[in-house]
């Protein structure tokens, strides 16, 4: 059984952790939203390089100041999006590669 990190918070802000075998709806459910999260995430950097790249464009304060609540706001949910994943890629074992035969292999305790 794995523990996953959603990509959402709780009612108090706290993060959701999913016990299962990463097979289930509520699993799907968070692959659901993070590839909208990481989607958006994308729009936004494409977004934010016209808006920068545009010859004679100034932002007044507030689209700039918009514009930076956006991007940390699309950070931290990368952010969280590759912490859940970064511990659930925990969980596996290492490869072996091709080339390396079992018998060549370090051992491994446990």
């Amino acid at each position: 059984m794995n523990e996953r990190l959603l990509p959402w918070t709780g009612s108090e802000g706290k993060p959701c952790y999913l016990l299962g075998d990463g097979t289930g709806y509520v699993s799907r459910v968070a692959d659901q939203v993070e590839q909208v999260q990481l989607g958006m995430a994308g729009g936004l950097l494409e977004h934010t390089a016209e808006l920068l790249a545009g010859p004679g464009r100034k932002l007044t304060g507030e689209e700039l100041h918009y514009l930076v609540r956006r991007l940390a706001e699309s950070l931290k949910e990368t952010k969280r999006i590759a912490e859940s994943r970064g511990a659930r890629l925990r969980n596996f074992p290492e490869p072996v590669p091709d080339d390396v035969k079992k018998s060549d292999a370090a051992p491994t305790t446990g």
